[in-house]
């Protein structure tokens, strides 16, 4: 029964991310990127510390640096993300976005050396056909908002593999209030240096970044963090790379954004190759 209510918790997540995708766009508006990351991550590292008061009196400094690379790749992936929502559209966004549950097998070959099988491969091949059929402009160019976000991928994709690590040592509470506590002074030291320190915000973009901090990030991660415990990685993996298809879904609705059929057919093909890449082995 756990591990059922687990796999809809991991489900739930994915509704309320590919909904952060749209809150993001509406954020845009009215904000600057660093200005939204700034108090998204303030919002969650409050939350966060709020519920691991207790447990930050024992803290170690393995945890502190493993949160706070943890945080770092957190920042690195959000900040590419919103940047580059500026010039692409959010379906874009979200499907290059999914590509980081490719990314992690080779990260772990380079790191750990661990074997990237013949799924990991075939996914590989199939994700970059549909980043080129998605993404790519006639003359065979990347457009600046298409590869930001795939940089993003690349940021998420070590979050996640950081993640897969260091939750085995340390105590999860404490790497989740370390990891935004870092990713909220990165956002803020960047929101100076791009000069984003003038504040008009209207009330969409507000509700946008309430939802975005508390929705989005504390609660979804910590709902990720329970359910985790009940769900193998494999499946944990399957089920987050919904998050491009409800942001897609989200995108429609909310910001009648029209889908082409060059679009879809890459969408589909990535979304193939996270599925073909994460599939369990007989073994499983």
């Amino acid at each position: 029964m756990k591990k059922w209510l687990s796999m809809g918790g991991l489900v739930i997540v994915t509704v309320i991310w590919g909904g952060g995708f749209v809150a993001s766009d509406l954020a845009l508006d009215s904000m600057r990127p660093f200005q939204i990351l700034t108090i998204r991550f303030f919002l969650a590292a409050v939350f966060m510390g709020l519920l691991t008061m207790k447990g930050l009196k024992g803290i170690t400094k393995k945890e502190v640096l493993a949160g706070s690379l943890m945080g770092l790749a957190l920042f690195a992936g959000f900040a590419f993300q919103i940047i580059g929502l500026q010039y692409t559209t959010p379906s874009k966004n979200a499907f290059l976005t999914a590509l980081n549950v490719v990314m992690v097998p080779f990260i772990a070959y380079v790191f750990l050396k661990k074997k990237v099988g013949i799924k990991g491969i075939v996914g590989a091949i199939l994700s970059v056909s549909g980043v080129a059929i998605l993404s790519l402009n006639g003359d065979l160019s990347l457009s600046i908002g298409d590869g930001l976000t795939l940089l993003c991928a690349v940021g998420f994709a070590f979050q996640i593999f950081l993640t897969g690590e260091f939750v085995k040592k340390y105590r999860v509470s404490v790497l989740n209030f370390i990891q935004m506590a870092t990713a909220f002074l990165l956002s803020f030291a960047g929101m100076f240096v791009a000069g984003e320190t003038e504040f008009v915000v209207n009330t969409s973009g507000v509700l946008s970044v309430l939802y975005l901090g508390v929705v989005s990030t504390t609660i979804c991660y910590l709902i990720q963090t329970a359910c985790q415990q009940y769900v193998d990685e494999t499946k944990s993996a399957i089920i987050l790379s919904m998050e491009s298809v409800f942001g897609t879904l989200f995108s429609i609705w909310i910001l009648k954004e029209v889908i082409t059929p060059r679009m879809a057919i890459g969408c589909i093909i990535i979304f193939v190759a996270v599925l073909i890449a994460n599939a369990p082995s007989k073994e499983e």
